[in-house]
């Protein structure tokens, strides 16, 4: 595919699409941990996310590998990576936070790739632009009254904001600011996997869980049996001797100081499946609602995120698929992308991470020619004061071991 044709089909044509088949490193068959999610009743503990799904006429158990909100800071990462690399990096227009100076622990950088709500985000709102907050900066400003009739700021100084979605929540209105639905969709499920199910005896509500199971378990070197008394006091301090341990300290097992064995558990989790399927499309529909001025200037910024979508999805293949710990997958070949026209028929579609690369070569320049300033440097901001004071108190919090999640419940 050339520039040419991406621009005549964001033009005409539905979208762009990709169904990988993967398998877990391991071999097929290989249990693999997908993501867990909190109980939906007390006591049923962490559990997969299962759906029957409509396949090839039939229906099959399937879980959740990678959502796609998973999936679009994926992306966001290996566009990151690419556009950082030495050598040959990858022109992008970011937003980023630089928190150096500020000299917190395991905070660099912050980026409008790595930020929850993208350029949006309250990190980069209460960070400042050549001294000026940076929502009320000029760049700000038109950031702030961009709509989907003319998203150019966007374009101009993230580009991904307009590609995964993103709503200026904090804006106009009380939340009524700019929203800009994702215009590519990634997603990972696991298909055919055995499962286990059992009837609500109260409800009668169907269980669904997983046939597989993880087990665990911890051999203490120092041989602390469950039976010694221990004190723990709220502050998380502990002493063999209750006065020692500190105010309102109360008996607890060894295993609460993380210290003893721990007995070997047995929890439903982990799954077997036939194949996991990678599935992308990117909706030339979708970008044809974002304006950027009409004509020459619609055609090129249009492409421009078209060829963008196309090289992550390229970079995340190259960096490949290890989602988390014991869940890492391997394309089963290489699937081709298919064009799908307005009438429903298909083209295949072969595009390399090289191809994809010189693909959006070709559009930069041409979103250049059509008068976009893009710059391939990144707008620094410098992080306000009081952005900086909140992360040091919290930090010194958590390492005093206060004002985590079980003191805010009080």
């Amino acid at each position: 595919m050339d520039y040419k044709k991406l621009a005549r089909a964001v033009a005409q044509d539905a979208a762009l699409r990709r169904r990988q088949v993967l398998q877990p490193v391991g071999g097929k068959g290989d249990k693999i941990f997908p993501p867990t999610y909190p109980e939906e009743r007390r006591g049923q503990g962490p559990r997969h996310v299962f759906e029957r799904r409509r396949l090839k006429g039939r229906e099959a158990w399937c879980v959740l590998v990678d959502s796609v909100q998973s999936q679009a800071n994926r992306l966001e990462e290996a566009l990151l990576a690419a556009a950082r690399e030495k050598g040959m990096p990858l022109p992008l227009p970011y937003v980023t936070v630089d928190f150096r100076k500020a000299e917190l622990a395991g905070i660099a950088e912050i980026t409008s790739l790595d930020a929850p709500h993208r350029v949006y985000d309250a990190i980069l709102r209460d960070s400042s632009l050549d001294g000026q907050p940076f929502m009320k900066s000029p760049l700000g400003l038109r950031l702030a009254e961009a709509k989907t009739r003319d998203a150019t700021a966007l374009l101009e100084a993230s580009p991904t904001a307009l590609l995964f979605g993103a709503w200026h929540s904090t804006g106009e209105g009380g939340g009524l600011g700019a929203k800009f639905p994702r215009c590519l969709v990634s997603e990972i499920v696991a298909v055919d996997v055995p499962v286990d199910t059992s009837p609500d005896s109260r409800t009668g509500e169907v269980d669904v869980r997983t046939s597989g199971r993880r087990t665990g378990s911890r051999i203490d070197p120092l041989g602390v049996l469950r039976r010694v008394e221990v004190f723990k006091a709220p502050d998380g301090s502990w002493d063999t001797v209750k006065e020692r341990a500190g105010k309102g300290a109360k008996a607890v097992r060894p295993s609460e100081i993380n210290h003893g064995n721990i007995a070997p558990p047995v929890q439903p989790l982990g799954i077997t499946c036939d194949y996991a399927e990678h599935t992308a499309v990117l909706s030339f529909a979708g970008l044809r609602r974002l304006g950027f001025g009409g004509a020459e200037r619609d055609t090129a910024g249009r492409a421009l995120l078209a060829a963008l979508g196309v090289v992550a999805l390229a970079e995340q293949d190259a960096r490949g698929y290890a989602l988390r710990s014991r869940c890492d997958l391997v394309c089963e070949g290489r699937a081709p992308y298919e064009l799908v026209h307005a009438d429903g028929s298909t083209e295949r579609l072969e595009v390399s991470r090289d191809a994809a690369r010189a693909l959006y070569a070709a559009a930069w320049d041409a979103a250049r020619k059509a008068g976009f300033k893009l710059a391939a440097e990144p707008i620094r901001l410098t992080p306000q004061d009081k952005l900086v004071q909140i992360v040091k108190e919290s930090q010194r919090r958590a390492l005093e071991g206060k004002g985590g999640e079980a003191e805010d419940s009080e």
